[in-house]
């Protein structure tokens, strides 16, 4: 059972977004405080959702109409924001069939583009967001100026409005108390390091967040090349503090993920908070080489991965079909992944 030292083992998924408004609309927080705009707003959507539907099928869910279900569902799987929520009189949200892709219309701004893939594809991500930029530029003309680049409602997205985001798994570099000596470093590159639910947010699940905080006086390749090689920086670490960990707590380490199958297998009623932590020791124990995979360890750690995703409250009620109050969600959570686990035949 050897140990996974790849990339891929740390590198979860690649987020790559793009801020723009139009020349000739009122920025959104405008068009909320403005009765009279408020068909503006809905011009932007439908233009939008026109254009897109021309390229993709994308499903559109304008937000006044949707259940507060329904947007705690699209939040959990990050397809759409708070903010875009809030500002339900105006705001929508078009969502490629697959989930790659998510158009947020009048949330800060009047578009928020985002692209989504597993692992680490930063030009990837780019190329097939760009693509989608330019299919909206030309419906409606984006403000521009020629000193600060494309306008945003916050100053921090000015310039480019590029926002390159990789989320890594990060147990070893965590737990042995290094993420302090990372961050700094990281922050003089012009980056951040956050949750895996964005700002604000814990290092649940050992995920971390890392992207460009500067976007003004940067080009796109810039940031990109930033990001690229900075994320190459962390991981080189990471995969050598997960051999130290494993050289230094041995048995112990061993027992702690082992355990924690255990527990998954076989408990009754699991908290989201714990299936987290006991998520993160089961993903390390399979990249460490505790649990033979086939060959296959890379993917049953993306299998955990969507299955975490799976296993949030508003996703847990969809896949119920109806509401579940919180400690008949644990028990859901519980039955659910024991039978996912048990599925994937993890050899110990």
């Amino acid at each position: 059972m050897a140990q996974i030292n790849s990339f891929e083992s740390v590198a979860v998924s690649t987020r790559i977004r793009l801020a723009r408004n139009f020349k000739d609309y009122p920025f959104p927080g405008r068009l909320l405080r403005d009765k009279h705009a408020e068909e503006q707003a809905h011009e932007i959507v439908r233009l939008i959702a026109a254009e897109l539907a021309e390229i993709e099928d994308f499903s559109l869910y304008e937000m006044r109409s949707i259940s507060d279900e329904r947007a705690a569902f699209l939040m959990e799987r990050y397809l759409i924001s708070r903010d875009l929520v809030r500002n339900r009189a105006i705001s929508a949200a078009l969502v490629s069939r697959d989930e790659s892709i998510s158009v947020m219309l009048n949330e800060e701004d009047h578009v928020r583009e985002q692209y989504f893939t597993k692992g680490f594809e930063l030009k990837k991500a780019y190329e097939r967001i760009a693509g989608i930029d330019d299919v909206i530029s030309e419906s409606i003309p984006f403000a521009f100026d020629d000193t600060f680049g494309y306008l945003t409602a916050c100053p921090t997205n000015l310039g480019t409005g590029l926002r390159a985001s990789v989320m890594l798994f990060l147990p070893a570099i965590s737990r042995r108390g290094l993420m302090r000596t990372v961050m700094p470093q990281l922050t003089r590159l012009g980056l951040t390091v956050r949750g895996a639910f964005g700002e604000g947010s814990g290092s649940e699940g050992d995920l971390f967040q890392v992207s460009n905080e500067v976007t003004l006086g940067v080009s796109e390749e810039d940031i990109l090349y930033v990001v690229e090689s900075s994320v190459g920086y962390v991981v080189e670490l990471e995969l050598l503090e997960r051999a130290r960990m494993k050289a230094e707590e041995g048995i112990a380490l061993k027992d702690r993920v082992r355990r924690a199958y255990g527990a998954l297998t076989n408990c009754c009623i699991l908290e989201e908070r714990e299936f987290m932590r006991r998520v993160a020791d089961l993903k390390l124990g399979i990249a460490l080489g505790y649990f033979s995979a086939g060959g296959e360890g890379e993917e049953r750690m993306r299998e955990l991965d969507d299955l975490a995703m799976s296993m949030r409250p508003a996703n847990i009620n969809r896949l119920n079909g109806a509401p579940l109050d919180a400690r008949a969600q644990d028990i859901y959570r519980a039955e659910y992944t024991g039978n996912v686990l048990r599925g994937m035949q993890l050899e110990l």
